[in-house]
């Protein structure tokens, strides 16, 4: 795949206006793109939630992944699909698509395009759905669409996989940390520790079996929705 042009599609305002120095700055963003940055963000948890995620997924699975992650997370999902297996990832940004599009050019299971997690057009349904790490960098009106359009690809039998920040318990020592960091870098964020996610999706989430697990005294969530 050629790299994408910057003036494909219209970057949405709130990514923009919160998010250019972290997704749209390309010399930091190459610095952020490394395994070891983001274990350090999610204090130490990084792998442990990847392996969370990875463990929902089955070789020669066809699976969708909504948005670019930092890290290793895309590769160790197209490794875990396998040869016979299929990863689509796509992302609003064009720089994120150029920069997992490399990251991942040398495993033809794996393809990278743009494209919008809360209107995503894709042909046909998938065995998983990975979200990990998006909902919370989205307004609260677009956790619900974005819920709802995941749920939407997922096949018969297939489950939705959503990984994301929790409200932890009330005695964790990093909750006032978590509280300032999200003040400052991650206004969406708190949204995440009022609502379930199970509750930001629409009427659909009826036809799927919901269990959550938590991590880091609650701080990390994973929630599988697996479709009837």
């Amino acid at each position: 795949m050629p790299p994408i042009s910057e003036t494909t599609a219209l970057t949405p305002a709130y990514l923009r206006e919160v998010y250019n120095w972290a997704y749209l700055t390309p010399w930091l963003a190459r610095v952020l793109d490394r395994q070891l940055v983001v274990q350090a963000i999610l204090w130490g948890n990084a792998q442990k939630l990847i392996d969370a995620a990875l463990s929902e997924i089955k070789p020669r699975q066809r699976v969708f992944q909504p948005a670019a992650v930092y890290g290793d997370f895309s590769r160790q999902l197209a490794q875990r699909v396998g040869p016979a297996g299929r990863l689509e990832v796509r992302d609003i940004a064009p720089l994120q698509v150029n920069l997992t599009h490399r990251k991942l050019s040398d495993l033809p299971q794996a393809r990278v395009a743009w494209g919008d997690a809360a209107a995503p057009a894709e042909d046909g349904l998938y065995d998983a759905v990975t979200c990990f790490f998006l909902l919370h960098e989205v307004p609260d009106e677009m956790k619900g669409r974005i819920a709802d359009a995941m749920l939407s690809l997922v096949k018969p039998g297939g489950r939705a996989i959503f990984v994301d920040y929790h409200c932890p318990a009330s005695w964790h020592p990093l909750k006032p940390v978590m509280r300032k960091v999200f003040e400052r870098l991650e206004p969406f964020a708190p949204g995440m520790w009022q609502r379930e996610i199970r509750d930001w999706a629409g009427p659909d989430a009826m036809n799927f079996t919901w269990r959550k697990r938590t991590r880091f005294g609650g701080l990390y969530q994973i929630v599988v929705a697996s479709r009837s």
